[in-house]
């Protein structure tokens, strides 16, 4: 059985090459679903690895194979995203995006960059195990449908197929050199709400001669907050907010319309689908019976994610014999969604957290920030953590 030492050793020779594969991400960020020179990238890194066997899928995304001896006689997948966010960086790196408005903010550039050294490794020692490691490239996480519902559509968990798959995401609560695992419910399901509020506008001077719509759309905000508060089981979180009301009006004219945008996510997903229709019944309900109309659209998105228990208690053994027990934490329950739990709906998966947070060298900016950033050192840990989780349950499943 291949030690904890061995891959530590193989993790270190290939730092500095994955810093400079993360720099050159970091720098040029593309938006989801348009990670065209990203993906032509990760493909020379992996030609440059020596891994042949690799396709494209949903546009962008790329799947490739390191096949070990017998390679039928197991398939683990690892997965990483490349999409970057519509933020602007604000960072003083020297590796600052350079491209405006565009910005990797979420570390899917540590992401791709990982599973890039961890490949790396395991095209090393293909020769020292049995089975295959799937390499998943996957598009679009950041925005709906989602990159990986469109890869496993095309078939990315067929031919071959995996018994589990792992997904690695930075967290910036956590020190570098630290991993962190939670087994079954572990992030929230999204869904997009968009809602217009139809009245008749006029002179502010003159209410009674309108239908105000924005005075309707205030009431339908607070009376939506009902549905949580009032109707989720308070052991059952939900979460439903509005980031984006536009009444086109002024100080003396009561516009037609109110425009909403929200979010609402839960950890229940019975409970997420009638969530959704007393949302649409009351907001109805409010909007007619104060004169008006409303259009209350909900745009289903992520499931909720679920961390198989057995895979999830296993890695985090892995975790423990690579790291140190001390290193490994417990994770608490995520109200932000991934869509990696759409692999978890079709196989075993395992979602954990890599720590990437630095205080003495002021590295604690939260993702989706223009200020995040991540301790580099956490690179060697996550190339050679994903290694060594693939390799531990190749030789143990």
């Amino acid at each position: 059985m291949l030690s904890p030492e061995e891959i530590k050793r193989r993790a270190r020779k290939y730092q500095p090459e994955i810093v400079a594969v993360r720099r050159h991400l970091h720098q040029y960020p593309e938006l989801s679903f348009e990670e065209h020179k990203t993906s032509a990238f990760i493909e020379e890194q992996l030609e440059k690895s020596g891994i042949v066997k690799r396709k494209k899928m949903a546009g962008t995304g790329i799947v490739a194979l390191i096949e070990g001896k017998n390679p039928a006689s197991n398939v683990i997948a690892l997965r990483a995203d490349m999409d970057a966010l519509p933020i602007e960086e604000t960072t003083k790196a020297e590796y600052k995006s350079k491209n405006a408005g565009v910005m990797h903010a979420c570390g899917h550039d540590v992401h791709t960059s990982c599973l890039l050294g961890a490949a790396r490794i395991l095209n090393d020692l293909k020769n020292e195990f049995e089975g295959t490691v799937k390499l998943i490239f996957q598009p679009g996480e950041e925005k709906l449908p989602g990159g990986a519902s469109l890869m496993i559509k095309e078939g990315v968990l067929e031919n071959p197929k995996p018994t589990a798959v792992f997904g690695q995401h930075v967290m910036p609560l956590i020190e570098t050199g630290k991993a962190g695992f939670r087994s079954g419910i572990y992030m929230a399901s999204t869904d997009e709400i968009y809602v217009t509020v139809y009245g008749k506008g006029g002179h502010g001077a003159m209410p009674h001669l309108n239908i105000d719509p924005v005075l309707i759309a205030s009431h339908l905000i607070v009376a939506l907050q009902q549905i949580v508060s009032r109707n989720a089981s308070p052991i059952k979180p939900s979460v439903l907010s509005f980031g984006k009301v536009i009444a086109n009006g002024a100080t003396n004219v009561i516009p037609d319309s109110v425009y909403m945008e929200g979010t609402f996510r839960t950890l229940d997903e019975k409970w997420r689908d009638d969530a959704h229709n007393k949302m649409k019944k009351l907001a109805q309900s409010i909007c007619e019976g104060m004169g008006g109309k409303c259009k209350f659209e909900i745009n289903k998105g992520y499931p909720a994610l679920t961390n198989n228990a057995e895979l999830t208690s296993a890695a985090r053994k892995y975790a423990e014999d690579y790291l140190g027990k001390d290193n490994v934490v417990d994770l608490d329950i995520w109200m932000a969604a991934e869509d990696f739990a759409f692999y978890s709906q079709h196989t075993d998966a395992c979602f954990y957290r890599l720590g990437t947070r630095n205080e003495k060298k002021g590295i604690t900016a939260s993702v989706h920030t223009s200020t995040f950033d991540i301790d580099e050192n956490a690179l060697e840990t996550g190339m050679g953590l994903m290694a060594f989780i693939a390799l531990r349950r190749l030789l143990t499943s």
